[in-house]
């Protein structure tokens, strides 16, 4: 597909229709240029394909796939190779199960006990973050899957997490929390 012909056909409300989605799990078609709707998994720790619809909760039934150590476990092991090892397997899984997306790596930096997250997060040191994610990506877009690097920045709490607003200064979020998705989006491109 020649992407930039595409985007410059896009209506202003398919590229929002693009970007919202049909369903919990796939990207809207835009059948008059030939885009197909594509799914997306959940997948930081090993793959999460909801059978149904699905669900923001992940309480519906997955199709069975092998579980990772979580982020905070495997950054532990300060091993690139390792990380794009478990990207590979995950993308090889993830386009055996018709994939296209998987929401991963957590890069968020981890600042406070209070993050639910915490787990799915590798580090809270930005430049591990960053060399473990971006060795993440790579694994897993070797494989013909995308990756969503995610959550959101500065995100160091759960409840009210859409809505909260995390007041950081100018430079703690660009040394700290932006760091590490710097370096893996311009390291791998996700």
């Amino acid at each position: 597909m020649d992407i930039k012909r595409l985007l410059e056909s896009l209506t202003r409300e398919e590229k929002i229709a693009l970007v919202s989605g049909s369903d919990q799990w796939h990207t809207a078609p835009i059948p008059r240029l030939g885009i197909p709707a594509i799914m997306m998994a959940d997948g930081p720790h090993g793959l999460r394909k909801q059978e149904s619809a699905g669900d923001n909760l992940g309480i519906g039934q997955s199709v069975p796939a092998t579980c990772f150590p979580p982020a905070a476990t495997c950054a532990n092991s300060w091993d690139r190779e390792l990380l794009a090892a478990m990207g590979r397997a995950i993308g090889a899984e993830a386009r055996h199960s018709g994939v296209s997306i998987v929401l991963g790596p957590g890069v968020n930096i981890k600042r406070s006990p209070l993050c639910g997250r915490n787990f799915e997060y590798f580090s809270e040191d930005p430049y591990l973050a960053g060399q473990l994610a971006a060795a993440w990506i790579k694994g897993l877009q070797s494989q013909g899957v995308g990756a969503c690097i995610k959550h959101f920045a500065a995100n160091s709490q759960e409840k009210w997490r859409m809505v909260n607003d995390s007041l950081v200064d100018e430079r703690a979020l660009r040394e700290i929390y932006l760091a590490a998705f710097e370096y893996a989006v311009k390291e791998a491109q996700p």
